[in-house]
């Protein structure tokens, strides 16, 4: 992270820094950074691209280090706050500043962790949770997911200047190792349209672990705007089917779209599935508390709230009891969440098994972000 923001142009600070002030104090306040970046940019049409560029990284930034810039200097000003995050981080010391304490050594500071987040990340990892903390400070790779041969992608990827590697354990998943992130979306459509779709590696490994079969049917009780619906489809093929029910209807209306242009057999099902529908794999992506997921929102654990975590674990509940009346017999429910609390995952298994007796956990599927590159998942696969 430090070396990436070394290389931020930050001498274009000098002529927008008092600019920023009103837009770093709405994300101190609350509001969603990417929003108020968006505004900002929008209000300053005229700006360079290094004032561009060191904009959404002075807010972002912010955004994110706050607890560690604070731990620098306590009672900072938002832009005494971006004065520190350039000097500490950027490495590009800014005039005018007071004297700076020294690098915290706790963990949570360092990291910029909130403490409510912290006790879950404990619990999840232990010795090893300012490993976790310190990843999740790093952008995620892009990473795609090969609809066809993965060679044969990779190698008119390469044609292009996109250069890629292997995912770790997904066999569709290609990351991008381009030094400059590449308009993914300006590829030639002839060439390129319908052969991949950008889906994190993790991600891949859930539709996998569903276990989904050629000519199978398989209900997707969260599908939202339909990633993994697209990878089930692809993997019970052109005889089995995806049904897809979601309560954010407009997002399904994307999903059908995606489907259409995918040519992938998925059947909308709006918020509900028929009551009579067994299918022998049920999936649920639950909604969560996202801790899984941090760093693809830099400032999103300073948005979170501690009671999500409970909220979750009780529409959780409720999904996998709905889910578990569409199982056909010798069927299976897959949960799984991208998050890491141990309420929304083993225990909330667990108290499903207490009132299900006849439930076993037939496999478990545990990915992280500083040990396999993916956002955080967990999985579980639950059969009669």
């Amino acid at each position: 992270m430090t070396a990436r923001l070394r290389a931020v142009p930050w001498h274009a600070l000098d002529g927008i820094q008092g600019l920023l002030d009103a837009p770093l104090r709405e994300i101190l306040d609350g509001a969603a950074a990417e929003r108020v970046l968006d505004k900002f940019l929008r209000a300053h049409r005229g700006f360079s691209a290094d004032e561009r560029s060191v904009s959404a990284e002075s807010l972002f930034g912010v955004g994110l280090w706050r607890r560690r810039l604070r731990a620098h200097l306590p009672d900072a000003t938002p832009l005494q706050l971006l004065d520190v995050l350039v000097t500490v981080l950027g490495e590009r010391p800014r005039p005018g500043l007071p004297p700076l304490a020294p690098t915290p050594t706790d963990w949570r500071d360092l990291h910029s962790i909130p403490d409510w987040i912290a006790e879950h990340v404990l619990r999840a990892y232990g010795e090893d949770a300012s490993k976790f903390a310190e990843t999740i400070n790093v952008p995620g790779p892009v990473c795609l997911r090969a609809r066809g041969p993965r060679d044969e992608l990779k190698a008119k990827l390469a044609a292009h200047g996109i250069e890629t590697r292997d995912g770790r354990r997904s066999p569709h998943a290609l990351i991008v190792t381009s030094p400059q992130r590449p308009n993914l979306y300006g590829l030639p459509p002839a060439e390129f349209l319908g052969t991949y779709e950008v889906q994190d590696e993790g991600s891949q490994l859930l539709s996998l672990f569903v276990g989904a079969q050629p000519g199978e049917d398989v209900l997707e009780l969260c599908a939202g705007a339909g990633g993994k619906s697209l990878h089930l489809a692809a993997i019970v093929g052109p005889r089995g089917r995806v049904h897809a029910c979601d309560i954010d209807l407009p997002r399904l209306e994307r999903l059908r779209t995606r489907a259409s242009q995918a040519n992938a057999r998925v059947l909308i099902q709006g918020r509900e599935p028929p009551a009579g529908l067994r299918v022998p794999r049920v999936f649920i992506d639950a909604p969560c508390s996202e801790l899984g997921s941090l760093r693809r929102g830099p400032d999103l654990r300073w948005r979170l709230k501690p009671e999500l975590v409970a909220e979750s674990a009780r529409t959780q509940h409720e999904l996998i009891t709905r889910g578990l009346k569409h199982v056909a017999p010798g069927g299976t429910l897959t949960y799984a969440t991208c998050t890491i609390t141990h309420e929304e995952n083993e225990g909330l298994i667990a108290r499903i098994r207490s009132e299900h007796p006849t439930l076993t956990v037939e496999r478990t599927l545990k990915v992280d972000p500083h040990v396999d590159d993916t956002d955080g998942f967990r999985a579980f696969v639950l059969k009669r």
